[in-house]
């Protein structure tokens, strides 16, 4: 039986800094803004999103720094993010990521975030031990 709990996409970014040794009010007000606007998407995008902060995800040099991930998905990481500017920007790539564009087609949606990327890292691959020997 399938969760109706389950989100398949996951947004996470620093709401708490180690630097200043306590909460990033930058950082709560962004969660609270992409919560807001996440849910305004309506039915079904509204349901595929887990939006959390964390302690510190150490790209103390971009502040407000926020991930991208989902289950078979690369995974996104941000950082320069303006809770004031970026906004619509971040949910038009949510929204992206949840109704599955292809991540070849041009222009590429993280390009919507030009310049606040810092990384990309693939899907796991998973292997089982009928292929292990394939992918050394």
């Amino acid at each position: 039986m399938a969760n109706s709990d389950f989100r398949q996409h996951k947004i996470t970014l620093c709401t708490d800094c180690r630097f200043i040794g306590g909460p990033c009010r930058r950082g709560a007000e962004l969660l609270a803004q992409l919560n807001r606007s996440v849910s305004a998407l309506g039915p079904p995008l509204d349901r595929n999103f887990s939006i959390a902060g964390t302690v510190a995800m150490t790209a103390c040099t971009r502040p407000c720094t926020i991930a991208f991930q989902a289950t078979g998905k690369a995974t996104y990481l941000f950082g320069g993010i303006s809770p004031e500017e970026d906004i619509d920007d971040l949910v038009s790539f949510a929204a992206a990521c949840a109704e599955g564009e292809a991540f070849d087609a041009s222009p590429h949606p993280a390009s919507l975030l030009k310049g606040k990327s810092l990384a990309s890292m693939p899907a796991a691959l998973l292997v089982s031990e009928e292929t292990a020997g394939r992918f050394q």
